[in-house]
This record gives C-alpha cells, structure tokens and sequence, in this order.
C-alpha cells in the first residue's frame, strides 16, 4: 500500500536559499573561471595532434618518396591547414554567444580560400 504525504510532512525550507536567485544562462557563461596553465598546455595539445595528424595526411613526404616538387606539396598543406583553420573558426563562432555571423562567415572564407589553393594547385583556376 503506499504510502501518502501530508501537508505537515513537508520539508521545512532554508531561510538562506530563499534569497538565493537562480542564474540565466548568460550569467554562468560570463562567470568563467581563469585558465591555468595545465589547462592551457592540455587544450594546446589537442591541436597540436590534429596539426599533425593533417601534416601526416597531406603528404609532407612525398617529395622523398616520388620526387614531387617541394612547392606543391607546401601549397597542398597550406590548403588543408587553412580549411582546418576555417573549420575550427566555424565551430567557435557557432559555441560562443558572441561575433557568431563574423565567425562563421570568416570560417566558411577560408574554406573558400582552401578550396581556391587547391584548384590553383592542380592548375584548374576556378577565376
């Protein structure tokens, strides 16, 4: 059988909470706390493995290997970092509450930008 509740039993309330008032959103955003140095190197290096990862990926060496030209391969990583640029620029204009339009737009510019080096790189200009 369960067990009902009545008025009396309910728990008496602190004086102290009542004064209490809730925080917006926009309040817990504003109130961030200083970044130490730990935390600074910790989000550091999470970029620094993706840079590399895309180093790897866009081919830094393939002028050992094939005999390619040192300048395309520069211009081909130049292009990848940029769209990454562009890309990580987007995801921080759409996380923040802040410059959201100019941040994406100037990620989605520079994707543009990445996607212009690549046809100049394999000599088809998109102009």
């Amino acid at each position: 059988m369960a067990k009902h509740r009545r008025f009396s039993d309910k728990p008496k309330s602190d004086p102290l909470e009542e004064n209490i008032e809730p925080k917006t959103t926009k309040e817990i955003l504003l109130d961030e706390s200083p970044r130490d140095l730990k935390t600074i190197l910790l989000s550091g290096t999470k970029y620094a493995y993706i840079i590399a990862a895309v180093a790897l990926l866009s081919g830094i060496f393939t002028p050992l290997t094939l005999g390619v030209e040192i300048e395309n391969v520069i211009f081909g990583m130049l292009s990848i970092f940029l769209g990454l640029v562009g890309g990580v620029i987007i995801f921080l204009g759409i996380k923040s509450q802040k410059f959201t339009i100019i941040m994406v737009s100037g990620g989605l510019g520079m994707m543009f930008g990445s996607l212009v080096l690549i046809y100049e790189v394999i000599d088809k200009s998109l102009f």
